[in-house]
């Protein structure tokens, strides 16, 4: 239902009159002057109806031409009329404004219609507020009276002629306004019925409206509760269900377990059954063959007995016998033992004998101050057999060949003391100028004699004592000397095996293994080691990372310590015997070595390995330093038997060793006649040997030399010079060693 405008009209406010309308006229024209008569052609504004009274002009209404029936109350109203305006040729009109015609057109129309033109739209035309009411609102008609009121006012100043045709048409205009007022008055109190009527109407839908919401939302509550309790119910169906498929399902897997049990019985019964058959079967056979066995059995068991009747009478006599002879068994056990423990005790007295004997030795060596001197004579080895200019005979193998080959190279030499193994005896056979046979004998006596069959432990087993005093602050010399190709390397080097190493690894070992036995009672030792070499009187450090020759060493000695230090050599710390068999295999790789006639890998220089020790007893406060110097000495050799004569730089290295050598023997000389005449020069200094081992020869430290010797014919003459120059230093007095302890 479409809201109709209300219309605002008073009853109690007056509409305007023609009076009005003339006095409001005659004030505007007075205001008029002469210099406005240009603005003239314009149409003037009309003061609102009703401006300064009490009336209140009507509103406009939409649509009331139009409005022929009215829905209110279900009654039909009649057509209501409205003037029509003026027919507007000579401007534009639009819904409440018009432009102004010109005069002569004004003229014209209203002299042929006499029907008032609308008045243009100003800003009176606006709703305007009077003192004593709210806005008011200007309806159309109002406003096509001031249109009509400017249009009269300004004709009446131009044309002062018509002013009475314009007052006649005016009060037309008059009553058609009356009309139209009153027409107003009732399309209002129609429309404000309309307006009741749909307002109750609107209260009447607006209530159905609410129960209409209540009876849906009602409705849609009981549509859920009602949908919940059946979708409560079809899951409640579809969880039994499922129940009672699964205890079906279970009950239905059950019965198929039990039928599968009950086939597999069935299979094992059968199964059973034909083994319960194939084992009848058998037995039935066994039965058989059983009872033909028995009547066997039963001739054999008859035999039996009567053999076995013969083996009781056998078993009689060899009890007896056997008793007998066990008699006699625990008799000789008896004897056994006791000659075990006679054996055992005789060796213990002979061990504490041989101990004490020992220490007894070394009590006297260590009083007269000898330097100790073992003798060791190297087997016949392969590589001294020369290569046959013939094939041997068939009837003789490759081993009884060389055997013989051995005997006949070997040289005359016998230990008849086998017992102490102290002597060494040496024959050798030569002609005269009258062709006679000359026989000589030759006994030599040292502190120890190794046969060619020694191994490399006994050697080190005797020395042991020596590597271990030097764990107790003694100084310790080990030198090796011999001929070329006499053994001297390998037994101070020894071989790539345990078996075959030599005094080196196992002094070291040895002073390490006392090491660690001694750290239970408060010693802690730091160990230092150094190889050198001395080639044609000049020092080389093995052990140094540059060439030799490069650095110029020095030996520097002191007497407060006893010590010798050799300047710019390279000392490296030990911490195990691992660590110094590789020192040695860098060592030997470095020394210089050629081949000469007697040997093909010659030792061309001395070599010296210092093994420095310093303890310190962390409960006593005492502390000691040692060292142990192992030398191996270059081979002594003749110039015409080593083939060296040729060679200028072979030459030089052998008149080098023998001198350093003789120069060794010169200061053991000079020593022994210190000992007997007191007073003597020691020539140290004649060679860089004996004055690198200078505080090992003059008594501050414990000496020992190891003689090689060559077992071969050929040779006889070097080793019994060998064997002269190591009678000489046996003999030798160097004095007391003394022990290097100081407390801190």
């Amino acid at each position: 239902m479409s809201r109709l405008p209300r219309l605002h009209s008073s009853p109690d406010r007056p509409v305007a009159g023609p009076s009005m309308v003339s006095t409001m006229t005659s004030l505007k024209r007075k205001a008029i002057t002469e210099d406005d008569e240009e603005a003239m052609d314009q149409p003037k504004k009309l003061p609102a109806i009703g401006r300064g009274h009490q009336s209140r002009p009507l509103q406009p209404t939409r649509n009331a031409t139009n409005l022929t029936t009215s829905r209110l109350n279900g009654t039909t109203s009649r057509p209501l009329t409205r003037p029509q305006a003026p027919n507007l040729t000579t401007s534009r009109t639009t819904r409440g404004t018009s432009a102004p015609p010109t005069s002569s057109s004004s003229r014209s129309l209203y002299s042929s219609t006499r029907q008032p033109a609308k008045a243009p739209t100003t800003r009176k035309d606006l709703p305007i507020r009077t003192a004593s009411g709210p806005t008011r609102c200007i309806s159309e008609d109002d406003k096509k009276i001031q249109a009509i009121a400017n249009k009269v006012e300004s004709w009446q100043s131009m044309h002062g002629n018509k002013l009475a045709g314009l007052e006649a048409d005016m009060a037309a205009e008059r009553s058609k306004v009356a009309d139209l007022e009153a027409n107003h008055n009732f399309l209002r109190k129609q429309l404000e019925d309309a307006k009741t009527q749909e307002l109750l109407k609107q209260r009447e839908l607006s209530n159905v409206s609410d129960e209409i919401e209540a009876l849906k939302k009602r409705h849609a509550r009981e549509l859920k509760d009602l949908e919940f309790d059946l979708k409560r119910e079809v899951t409640a169906a579809k969880d039994e269900l499922a129940n009672m498929k699964s205890r079906h399902a279970r009950e239905l897997m059950d019965l198929e377990m039990d039928v599968k049990k009950r086939e597999r019985e069935i299979q094992q019964l059968q199964e059973d059954l034909r083994l319960c058959r194939g084992d009848l079967e058998r037995e039935r056979e066994t039965v058989s063959t059983l009872k033909s066995t028995i009547s066997h059995q039963s001739n054999a068991r008859i035999a039996l007995g009567t053999e076995n009747h013969a083996l009781q009478s056998q078993k009689t006599a060899l009890q007896t016998e056997l008793d007998m002879y066990l008699a006699t068994i625990s008799s000789l056990n008896l004897k056994l033992e006791a000659s075990q423990k006679e054996i055992d005790a005789l060796k213990h007295e002979t061990m504490e004998a041989e101990t004490a004997r020992r220490k007894l030795h070394n009590m006297v060596q260590e009083l007269k101050g000898n330097i100790r001197v073992f003798c060791r004579v190297r087997p016949v080895l392969p590589s001294d057999l020369p290569s046959p200019e013939t094939p041997p005979d068939s009837s003789s193998s490759g081993f009884d060949l060389a055997e013989r080959l051995k005997e006949e190279m070997r040289a005359n030499i016998a230990f008849p003391d086998r017992l102490d193994h102290k002597e060494i005896v040496v024959a050798s056979s030569s002609e005269s100028a009258t062709g006679q046979e000359r026989k000589e004998v030759y006994n030599f006596n040292f502190d120890r004699v190794f046969e060619p069959e020694s191994s490399q432990a006994e050697v080190f087993e005797e020395i042991s004592l020596l590597a271990q005093s030097c764990t107790d602050g003694y100084n310790v010399c080990v030198f090796a000397y011999g001929q070329t190709g006499s053994g001297k390397s390998f037994t101070m080097e020894g071989g790539p095996t345990a078996t075959s190493s030599g005094m080196i690894p196992r002094a070291v070992e040895q002073v390490f293994q006392v090491a660690e036995e001694l750290k239970r009672k408060g010693w802690e030792y730091k160990m230092e080691g150094q190889f050198l070499e001395i080639y044609n009187e000049t020092i080389n450090d093995l052990l140094g990372k540059g060439e030799f020759d490069k650095k110029k060493h020095e030996i520097k000695h002191d007497p407060k310590t006893n010590s010798t230090r050799v300047t710019d050599a390279n000392v490296v710390p030990l911490h195990s015997p691992t660590q110094v068999r590789s020192l040695l295999a860098v060592a030997q790789s470095r020394r210089s070595v050629a081949a000469t006639l007697m040997n093909e890998r010659s030792s061309r220089s001395h070599s010296v390995f210092t093994l420095r020790i310093s303890g310190h007893n962390v409960n006593t406060g005492e502390r000691s330093e040692g060292s142990l110097n192992l030398v191996d000495l270059a081979g002594s050799e003749r110039l015409n038997a080593s083939g060296t004569a040729a060679d200028k730089d072979r030459l030089k290295e052998t008149q080098s060793i023998n001198r350093s050598l003789s120069a060794l023997g010169d200061v053991i000389a000079a020593l022994g006649e210190k000992g007997e005449k007191g007073d003597k020069h020691i020539p140290y200094r004649n060679s860089k040997l004996t004055y690198l081992l200078q505080n090992s020869l003059s008594g501050n430290s414990k000496t020992l030399m190891i003689l090689n010797l060559s077992p071969l014919a050929a040779h006889l003459n070097e080793s019994l010079t060998s064997l002269r120059f190591a009678t000489k230093v046996n003999n030798t007095t160097i004095g007391t060693a003394k022990k290097q302890v100081r407390t801190s």
